[in-house]
């Protein structure tokens, strides 16, 4: 099977990016449409956040990225973005498995020295490895379970019950 690789501009993030700062939970009382909330990705970070953001960009952070409020539409509204990708040192519980039923993929490894703007490819292998291509250096990132890896494959959590109906990973 050949490896799935996602490649993107790293967006740099420090550590304990919260949820109300990913987008301020006063954006979700007036829509949950992620193609809306987009617009307000990160803005108390950055205003002008959103509007730089490139299809395919992918976050790069620090240490407990996503603590704060378990909101589902902080990693929806990652998505909505056209971020498929997270990766950090390390995730708040809630919102790795946040982005996980979403179909956001969180990778966990060391992000020292990965700078804003560099070009990134993350290989979904066993093990999965982040590249930075200007370099070659590669980072290999914690393993995620198969049936992490076959909900993302599908899509999201909805995705996978859809096709499978259950929790048994494909033959």
């Amino acid at each position: 099977m050949t490896p799935t690789v996602l490649s993107g501009r790293a967006r740099r993030l420090g550590d304990d990016v919260d949820t109300d700062t990913i987008i301020q939970s006063r954006r979700k009382r007036e829509t949950l449409d992620p193609a809306e909330l987009r617009h307000y990705l990160l803005e108390t970070h950055d205003p002008g956040f959103a509007a730089s953001v490139q299809h395919g960009d992918i976050l790069v952070a620090g240490r407990n990225f996503g603590c704060g409020s378990a909101m589902e539409v902080a990693a929806t509204v990652v998505l909505g973005a056209g971020i498929r990708a997270v990766v950090a040192e390390s995730f708040s519980r809630t919102y790795f498995r946040n982005a996980i039923n979403n179909g956001l993929l969180p990778v966990t490894c060391d992000t020292g020295g990965i700078l804003e703007g560099a070009e990134l490819e993350i290989v979904l292998d066993d093990p999965v490895r982040v590249r930075m291509l200007a370099t070659g250096e590669e980072r290999l990132a914690e393993p995620l379970p198969p049936i992490m890896l076959a909900i993302l494959e599908a899509g999201g959590l909805v995705p996978y019950f859809r096709r499978h109906g259950d929790f048994q990973l494909p033959a």
